[in-house]
């Protein structure tokens, strides 16, 4: 199975819901996913005050690439901030996260298998 087709559609029209982990202030609005391989594209939404540190170092065997629309977050273990218009391309394997946002955080995210 591959992501569905979809042409051009109002993404408010998909709710957003929890993301797996033990962090409720963190919701994704997928827009589209392959339920065999778990590749997805979606907004990931931090509500003000996130904190993933009980989700702990995020590690995928897939390829992610995140553009932030708006706000930010630290990432926790580089004690780095990324900001609105910011982008990462992250392989396999890479080691990232936890965060903490203050003031919220919106990001578009894509994932796929090589």
């Amino acid at each position: 199975m591959a992501k569905p087709e979809h042409e051009f559609f109002p993404v408010d029209k998909v709710d957003f819901t929890p993301c797996a982990g033990d962090v409720p202030a963190l919701t994704e609005r997928i827009l589209a996913a392959d339920g065999d391989t778990g590749v997805a594209t979606r907004i990931l939404r931090f509500e003000p005050g996130t904190d993933t540190t009980p989700n702990g170092v995020q590690i995928h065997d897939f390829w992610e690439e995140v553009y932030i629309l708006e706000g930010s977050f630290t990432d926790l273990e580089l004690g780095e901030t990324f900001t609105a218009g910011m982008y990462a391309c992250r392989p396999p394997g890479m080691r990232h996260g936890p965060w903490r946002s203050d003031e919220g955080c919106t990001t578009f995210e894509v994932r796929y298998r090589a």
